[in-house]
């Protein structure tokens, strides 16, 4: 599944990339003003394998995951993808995600920071930025995931089916990592398969300060009642 704000541009493409390889794909429109959610419908009227969701608004990218989630575990997909469409998420690495899962993965993330990963057409402080905020949550969160803010990855349904991402915090990419420590946490068997994630080329990025903030306010605050549980639990209190 795609969610899509504003993606006109990159619509047609994304589709035709991901049905290529005979996957069927969710189209989740957020009232996109540019005509995305008509383009949407339109390409779903000529094309089976493709399903529209139409939402009246835009309330975040964990909402649309959320409601596009419930709307999957109902139907007979067995494995549950997610990804963006503007192409900073390649199509082409699909198989291998959903063969991850094949192999025994409940959670299969798309991963920038493991061997073989990349994200070449980034500059060093943005870098060194999306390093220490997938630093950060990994110690404050002790989850064994290298690429926890990572948007492309696999669910196996049923592992899916296990998470509370319904009732999830975070409203925006801090969903992510949400969701990344609630897999953890849940005990889900995760991967994470290399990628290289490279820089839109048609379209505006929807990542900005606020979308930050509240991820880094959110991983402190669940970061330390990690530490304060475990804490009170080591003196016997829990």
């Amino acid at each position: 599944m795609v969610p899509t704000y504003n993606e006109r541009e990159n619509l047609t493409s994304v589709v035709e990339a991901v049905t290529a390889h005979s996957y069927s794909l969710l189209v989740v429109d957020d009232g996109s003003p540019d005509g995305t959610g008509r383009l949407a419908d339109e390409i779903s009227a000529a094309n089976p394998a493709v399903t529209v969701l139409h939402r009246e608004s835009k309330k975040g990218l964990g909402r649309a995951y959320a409601a596009a989630f419930d709307l999957l575990l109902a139907s007979d997909a067995s494995v549950i993808v997610e990804m963006d469409a503007d192409f900073s998420h390649d199509p082409a690495d699909l198989p291998r995600l959903v063969e991850a899962i094949g192999a025994g993965a409940d959670l299969a993330i798309g991963s920038r920071y493991v061997p073989g990963g990349s994200t070449p057409d980034w500059p060093l402080l943005r870098r060194l930025i999306s390093r220490g905020g997938n630093f950060y949550a990994r110690v404050m969160l002790a989850i064994p995931v290298r690429d926890a803010t990572a948007g492309f990855r696999a669910f196996r349904s049923e592992a899916l089916a296990r998470l509370p991402y319904g009732g999830a915090e975070a409203s925006g990419y801090g969903f992510q990592v949400e969701m990344a420590w609630r897999a953890h946490e849940a005990g889900l068997k995760i991967a994470e398969v290399p990628i290289a994630f490279r820089d839109r080329a048609r379209g505006k990025s929807k990542m900005g300060p606020p979308i930050v903030i509240e991820a880094m306010r959110l991983v402190t605050a669940w970061g330390v009642a990690r530490l304060w549980a475990k804490a009170r639990k080591a003196r016997g209190e829990g």
